[in-house]
């Protein structure tokens, strides 16, 4: 009977380690496949705000998802103008207008975007010891790039949250700080 209990245990014991294993794998978000960069066009890529630009030949991963969102989700802040002539390009996916660098709003990872589920949606931005609500009005496409249509920059990496200046200054974050910084987000 002894050994047949230790061997139920350690069958159980198995089995959850396999569950929990794989719900892990289940929440993680894997590359969905890349692009292959091309130069734009002179004056095409707005390098505002230190953008990047596609480069030749150059290999760039896309995504069709984004990890998980809980009450504290981890992601990267990046900065972002949302005016027009700015280097977000066209106007944004929600409204189809442009925004103030002084209004505080975002744009998502496609994943987290949600297919507009979270368009014109406030989230709470916590970085710096700060915390920030700030409107989600439109996409950064982790799917697509190096195109006219995304102002020829890279897809954007699965856990961004590309911000417009007004956030970055709430979070008190000013002048060479600003570019990328770890935060927390929830929706609001």
């Amino acid at each position: 009977m002894k050994a047949f209990s230790m061997k139920s245990s350690v069958f159980l014991l198995a089995i959850l380690v396999l569950t929990y294993t794989l719900h892990i794998e289940a929440q993680q978000c894997n590359p969905s496949g890349g692009i292959r960069g091309t130069n734009p066009p002179p004056g095409q890529c707005n390098q505002e705000n230190d953008s990047d630009c596609c480069k030749d030949g150059e290999n760039y991963t896309t995504y069709n998802c984004s990890p998980p969102v809980s009450r504290s989700t981890k992601a990267t802040l990046t900065l972002n103008s949302f005016q027009k002539g700015g280097d977000g390009g066209a106007e944004s996916a929600c409204d189809e207008q442009y925004h103030s660098d002084d209004t505080p709003v975002v744009a998502l990872s496609t994943g987290w975007y949600s297919n507009r589920k979270r368009c014109m949606k406030y989230i709470n931005i916590h970085g710096n010891g700060k915390s920030v609500e700030a409107m989600v009005v439109d996409e950064c496409d982790s799917r697509r790039g190096c195109d006219s249509e995304h102002g020829y920059r890279p897809p954007c990496r699965n856990n961004i949250v590309d911000a417009s200046k007004a956030v970055w200054e709430a979070l008190g974050v000013t002048g060479s700080d600003k570019g990328e910084i770890d935060i927390f987000w929830s929706d609001a």
